[in-house]
């Protein structure tokens, strides 16, 4: 749990500052938008240290591309191992019948209606595709 100690600084649990996070809400079912920037963004955001930290979510019609396009698992495998973190809503998840395929694929899944609305009162940079 990140302590808030002043704009627009944060302090995660091991006293890492939290303005060098870019969190990714990704929302949409479109291919080449997943792949040609939001995963593209996120793996060479990580690689080349233009973020500290890169989380992207993964929520709504995402949440299908994910389970049936063996190229954009493939990205997603490969986001994770260079240290990209993926979640997914898990409410979405159940709804549209993607939850095994997103657990297979190492994807932490949460309830995050409550987690979206502490990152946008704690003005944590969001970018939404």
């Amino acid at each position: 749990m990140a302590v808030r100690i002043g704009l627009p600084f944060f302090i995660g649990e091991k006293g890492e500052t939290m303005t060098d996070k870019l969190n990714i809400l990704w929302t949409t079912g479109d291919p080449v938008i997943a792949e040609k920037m939001i995963l593209m963004y996120a793996i060479n955001g990580k690689i080349h240290g233009w973020w500290d930290q890169v989380s992207i979510i993964i929520w709504g019609a995402s949440s299908q591309l994910v389970a049936k396009d063996p190229i954009i698992q493939d990205h997603i495998e490969f986001a994770l191992k260079k240290g990209v973190h993926i979640s997914a809503c898990k409410a979405c998840a159940d709804q549209l019948g993607t939850t095994s395929q997103l657990e297979a694929l190492g994807i932490e899944l949460k309830y995050w209606g409550q987690g979206l609305t502490d990152l946008l009162k704690s003005d944590q940079k969001l970018l939404s595709l």
